[in-house]
């Protein structure tokens, strides 16, 4: 491809910080990148958390000082932008190692940035609202205080404290001016962020995520199992649905369906330990390629339990390219994309006795009755998620960002 020239606004620099974990987050940026290169020139700029891990992590101090303003990062940033001569950015999450000295430097070079709301950074020092299990959404109208008590980032209050500063700091240097487009994944996440005043409405756009479906989904089996598949943190309800599983196990016995688990995060252990006393709880750690695509094809249905105001929820739109009934809580943008009783089953925010519900529903429901469901979760897939129209739209926001 023949390089961009200076501030071009077909070259776009693509930015993203990415996470210890590896999640649904990281997979949709490298399918936005793929998307955009189809019409863009596209150049990464990419910074990674398991920079501040290891024995050739900076040390404790200069990473507090790095996480409100990280001069490295910058000169990175900068660089990339002279290389590519990007007419615009792209951010998605930018946390830690990125800094807020990323928006700064497009402030001052007058780059536009389009930025990816995939949850609630930078308005949340967890990213959640979550707060010791339960939904505070205090941080959109720029209070901290119960993220930093319950330790919301990395289980740590001096850290919290920290992340909560540098919001404030970020949120009153008016760095973030740069940024001339918000997309959220979701009209719920849209509402509520211009409902708390946390943007201006003329600013934020809904655009859901594009999905490059299967030509033909391969021949599905019921295997009889149910599949969780996500990060093991509260956020993702792992505790309600294991309450849930050991209410099952004693209502049913060994008529009990399996629950099979895959994932990584801060309650892998709390998992194994419902191990020992449930025979009827799987854990398949981190899965992928051919294994994800078995377990997708092989099991019953999909449970999506999300205790915090879940984005979008991506696990959703590999549910249905495998024609799969979703199980899922009426969680923020969950609910504009499981239909009740028509591409799958919803249950209330964290009600064990909705899980068993949605479960023992589906377990009487005849077979031919559960393929009619999952193809019809096939059905909106296709007709929603066409990445040609996700493109056009896209555009349209990125026009308005460069003109702004």
């Amino acid at each position: 491809m023949v390089p961009a020239p200076p501030h071009s606004p077909r070259a776009l620099l693509h930015v993203f910080n990415r996470y210890l974990f590896r999640g649904g987050e990281e997979l949709i940026a490298d399918k936005i990148h793929a998307d955009l290169a189809t019409c863009h020139d596209m150049t990464w700029c990419q910074f990674d958390s398991a920079e501040w891990t290891g024995e050739s992590a900076p040390s404790r101090l200069k990473q507090a000082q790095r996480l409100f303003y990280n001069r490295d990062a910058r000169q990175r940033f900068t660089t990339a932008l002279d290389e590519s001569g990007a007419g615009a950015a792209v951010f998605h999450n930018i946390h830690p190692v990125g800094s807020p000295a990323l928006y700064h430097a497009a402030r001052q070079r007058h780059l536009p940035i389009v930025q990816f709301l995939h949850n609630f950074r930078p308005f949340s020092v967890g990213g959640t609202l979550q707060v010791k299990g339960k939904l505070m959404p205090d941080a959109l109208y720029g209070s901290y205080w119960k993220e930093v008590s319950a330790g919301a980032w990395q289980d740590s209050i001096v850290k919290s404290a920290l992340f909560a500063l540098m919001l404030k700091a970020l949120h009153r240097s008016g760095w973030l001016k740069s940024v001339k487009a918000w997309i959220a994944v979701s009209d719920f996440m849209r509402q509520k962020l211009v409902a708390a005043g946390a943007l201006p409405e003329t600013r934020v756009h809904t655009l859901r995520h594009a999905w490059d479906a299967m030509p033909q989904p391969p021949v599905v089996e019921d295997a009889g199992y149910y599949l969780f598949i996500g990060r093991l943190a509260e956020t993702k309800g792992l505790i309600p649905l294991l309450d849930a599983w050991d209410e099952l196990h004693q209502q049913l016995g060994k008529n009990t369906p399996l629950l099979h688990i895959a994932g990584e995060g801060p309650l892998s252990t709390v998992v194994q330990q419902r191990l020992r006393t449930n025979p009827y709880i799987g854990q398949l750690g981190h899965i992928g390629g051919e294994t994800k695509r078995e377990a997708l094809r092989r099991c019953r249905a999909v449970i999506i339990p999300s205790t915090w105001w879940e984005p979008l929820g991506l696990v959703v739109y590999e549910a249905y390219d495998y024609r799969k009934p979703v199980l899922a809580a009426k969680s923020g943008g969950l609910c504009e994309i499981v239909q009740h009783g028509v591409t799958g089953l919803q249950h209330e925010t964290g009600d064990v006795q909705g899980i068993v519900r949605d479960v023992l529903a589906m377990e009487a429901t005849p077979e031919s009755a559960r393929q009619v469901i999952g193809s019809a979760g096939r059905q909106w897939l296709l007709r929603e998620t066409s990445t040609q129209a996700w493109l056009e739209r896209f555009e349209e926001i990125l026009a308005e960002a460069v003109r702004s």
